[in-house]
């Protein structure tokens, strides 16, 4: 098979598809931004083009952090979830999307927020809205060939509409490349969206071949198709729909759970420092594995590998880890810098001691909470101590204990108590006293966020190995088998089936754990996907759906809550009680927000805060849509200024398509 190569934006520009920049705004009154008259899509060429765009923004939302604000889509969603929150204690907006959490919507968290609303809508939707409208004006092309295209460009609009409606819930529903300014869309109803979508992915579906079908790796395939139409099947609450199609994913002979070590072994940064041994969970997630044909487990990814123009930096590896070598985390005795990221020609230099290339020099722009470093690795208060997942024996998981004091500074000196403590681990003698307990002690899945740094590699004097630069590889993960047999286990415990204990233990004994669940219940299924798709799903807009997923199929979650359907998004406060699914998850297991006067976390420039409400289940409308439609209001959310219910929005797809086109 052949990975898809991406066409850099220039040559997009050079081609047929004139794409608007990043500063353009949805619904913004300049018809230009989303159409320019003298660009014609009367070939195939020009639908290649605009199909490129759909997967080049997509990979840049999955994996391009982008600047300020435009942090990856895994990033940002698991920051206001469960197993994370921001980390960023040094820009002044630390929670990320924390300030959009108020009723007035303060400007300095808005480009954060607007952009998953203004620049999806205008950019992805945009360019699968021009395949939709101009593949039938090809001539000479086959129904076959045009419709393989729609399929594909359902897919990608199905995807950005799957992430809005569960970030904002109501939404416009553009469905048509805007030829003329409008300013008075109305938002239309999830409920609509999602019946939309499912009609659409359908068609994908039957149209898209399967990866196995296809030359090249790296594009929408039928199974991308199944596993977001699965999803869309259980938020309109069609359990049997999402199980067939899971059944059909998983008995598919073209994929399967990777069991044993396959691929190229990759043996880490620096294995002196820190030793990978080699397994199938560390193969699964090197970037060079992820799309080869041995991979039976690939559904869908991105593609980026290479130096061409194509090439976007993932500094993920950066932006995940600990800002271990900060140096205002110090000796305990002396006051000494305790861990350096110095290079490999520094004449003090240690190769047991270069953490910097072995694990990376992170800035911690995402902090886990306890719960997913460590109590989520327990199965009735028992650690799996042979779940591969978290294992600090083979590598895979770096523990917040491993760091060693490495500051040649220690070694040199005169007090004896100072000097003990060279090469010895936080674990052996304790850890360094720290300005910011935020940022730079943490635990993380290493297997995950490696990501060789070739650039520096060649570069003996560099100590800021960030992740894949050009000439790397970071391909990354879409959609895995394994997510298909959670997702399933979800549908079954919807319809009472207590066979979804089977299909969350295929993941775990493939992780080889040695503790095995007797029976689910949704917290079970939601703490496998933590464990199993942490960084390649988007957590807090899963636990918007399943918080809808709750309310409709009336089962009680873990504690024995159930939802009301009706009220389950319509609560304010932040109190224990109440809320959504997502709320109560985060309430429980978060031990970062809402914690009053024991949430006061110590940073190096004062202290911080996390605190979020019911009502943060999903982000407000952004002002500078709500002004650009000046011809009617969009739909606000609960709990945020300019909620009216009085509002009118569409409740049928065809209805806002018709007002499209009027």
């Amino acid at each position: 098979m052949k990975t898809f190569k991406y066409i850099g934006l220039p040559l997009l520009a050079a081609g047929t598809l004139m794409m608007s920049s990043c500063k353009d705004e949805f619904l913004e009154p300049k018809p230009l931004s989303y159409f320019e008259p003298g660009v014609t899509f009367n070939t195939e060429s020009g639908i290649k083009a605009a199909l490129i765009a759909c997967d080049n923004e997509l990979r840049n939302q999955m994996i391009n952090l982008g600047g300020t604000g435009k942090y990856t889509m895994p990033i940002q969603e698991i920051r206001l979830s469960d197993l994370a929150v921001g980390g960023n204690t040094d820009y002044g907006h630390i929670t990320c999307f924390g300030e959009v959490y108020t009723k007035t919507t303060p400007t300095s968290a808005y480009d954060r927020m607007s952009y998953c609303f203004t620049d999806v809508l205008g950019t992805g939707v945009k360019s699968a809205n021009t395949i939709l409208d101009y593949v039938d004006n090809v001539s000479g092309l086959s129904e076959k060939v045009k419709n393989e295209y729609k399929g594909r460009a359902y897919f990608h609009r199905a995807w950005r509409y799957y992430n809005l409606i569960f970030q904002f819930k109501n939404v416009p529903l553009i469905t048509h490349v805007i030829s003329t300014p409008k300013l008075d869309y109305k938002s239309t109803s999830r409920e609509a969206i999602i019946a939309k979508m499912i009609e659409d992915l359908e068609f994908a579906v039957n149209n898209v071949p399967d990866q196995a079908q296809m030359e090249n790796v790296g594009m929408v395939n039928k199974g991308a198709c199944q596993m977001l139409l699965a999803k869309y099947y259980l938020a309109a609450g069609e359990w049997q729909k999402a199980k067939n199609v899971c059944d059909d994913l998983i008995g598919n002979p073209n994929y399967s759970l990777m069991k044993t070590n396959f691929g190229t072994f990759d043996e880490g940064g620096e294995p002196e420092t820190w030793k990978i041994t080699e397994n199938v969970i560390w193969d699964l997630h090197r970037p060079e594995n992820k799309m080869i044909a041995a991979n039976k487990e690939y559904i869908f990814g991105v593609a980026n590998q290479g130096s061409g123009s194509s090439f976007v930096k993932n500094v993920f590896m950066r932006g995940a880890t600990p800002f271990w070598c900060n140096g205002t985390n110090t000796t305990p005795v002396g006051g000494l810098t305790a861990t350096s990221n110095y290079a490999r020609t520094n004449p003090n230099y240690d190769k047991k001691l270069d953490f910097v290339r072995a694990i990376g020099r992170g800035i911690s722009d995402i902090r886990p909470t306890y719960f997913a470093e460590h109590d989520i690795w327990c199965i009735n208060g028992v650690m799996d101590k042979g779940d591969l997942r978290h294992s600090v024996e083979t590598g895979n998981w770096f523990p917040r204990e491993a760091l060693k004091y490495n500051n040649p500074e220690i070694k040199k000196s005169s007090n004896p108590e100072i000097q003990k403590l060279y090469g010895k681990s936080y674990g052996e003698v304790g850890f360094p006293t720290y300005a910011d307990t935020i940022k730079s002690r943490f635990g993380f899945p290493h297997y995950k966020t490696y990501l060789r740094d070739v650039v520096q590699e060649g570069i003996p004097g560099s100590t800021d190995f960030q992740g894949a630069t050009l000439g790397g590889n970071s391909n990354w993960y879409v959609y895995r088998l394994a997510e298909a047999y959670l997702l399933r286990a979800e549908a079954k415990l919807y319809m009472g089936d207590k066979t979804a204990v089977d299909d969350v233990n295929a993941i775990r004994e493939r992780a080889h754990c040695e503790i095995l669940y007797t029976t689910v219940n949704i917290g079970d299924i939601m703490n496998e996907r933590a464990r199993e798709l942490t960084y390649e799903e988007l957590r807090r807009i899963e636990l918007s759906r399943v918080s809808l997923c709750l309310a409709k199929s009336g089962v009680a979650d873990e504690w024995g809550n159930t939802y009301d359907i009706n009220t389950y998004d319509k609560q304010e406060g932040t109190d224990p009680n109440g809320g959504s699914y997502w709320y109560q998850r985060v309430t429980h297991y978060n031990n970062y927000y809402n914690k009053g006067e024991g949430g006061i976390f110590r940073l190096a420039k004062g202290t911080v805060t996390y605190n979020i409400g019911k009502q943060n289940l999903y982000f407000p409308i952004p002002n500078d849509a709500l002004q650009a439609n000046s011809g009617a209001p969009l739909f606000q959310n609960y709990g945020y200024t300019g909620y009216d219910e009085s509002i009118p929005m569409w409740t049928n797809a065809a209805d806002a398509e018709a007002d499209e086109v009027k």
